[in-house]
């Protein structure tokens, strides 16, 4: 088995992080709209444990795939993206829920960067010297 074999679904890990990053945006929004038109279905999602379990696997794919890039690639860049992303998402999950915190507008900001860091390791595994 090949090197590239071998690690040909990493790359995927990224995709699926990004996909992840991707729900979480579409999670805010929806219970902003959501709170505005019904308060019991909005606090429903609110419920800080459906945060607390995406962040958590937002920091293990991270480690995992990012962490997995800078020994595939040797780029650190994607990784500190990423990185940067968890602790905007891990700093609004301090924030109240109340609209004058923007907690959800800094929720998106770091979901984007960490979905940053993921696109910029992806594109790191494919031009790298190692898969070809």
């Amino acid at each position: 088995m090949t090197v590239a074999t071998q690690t040909s679904w990493w790359p995927k890990l990224d995709r699926f992080a990004i996909g992840l990053s991707g729900l979480c945006a579409v999670h805010c929004v929806a219970t902003t709209a959501l709170l505005a038109l019904a308060s019991t279905a909005g606090g429903m999602l609110l419920d800080p444990l459906i945060h607390e379990v995406g962040l958590t696997m937002a920091i293990l794919l991270g480690a995992l795939a990012l962490g997995k890039g800078i020994l595939h690639h040797g780029q650190a860049l994607p990784a500190a993206v990423g990185a940067f992303g968890l602790g905007v998402m891990a700093g609004a999950m301090t924030l109240p829920h109340d609209s004058g915190s923007h907690e959800a507008l800094w929720t998106i900001v770091g979901v984007s960067l960490l979905a940053l860091g993921h696109e910029l390791n992806r594109r790191a595994h494919r031009w790298s010297p190692l898969t070809h």
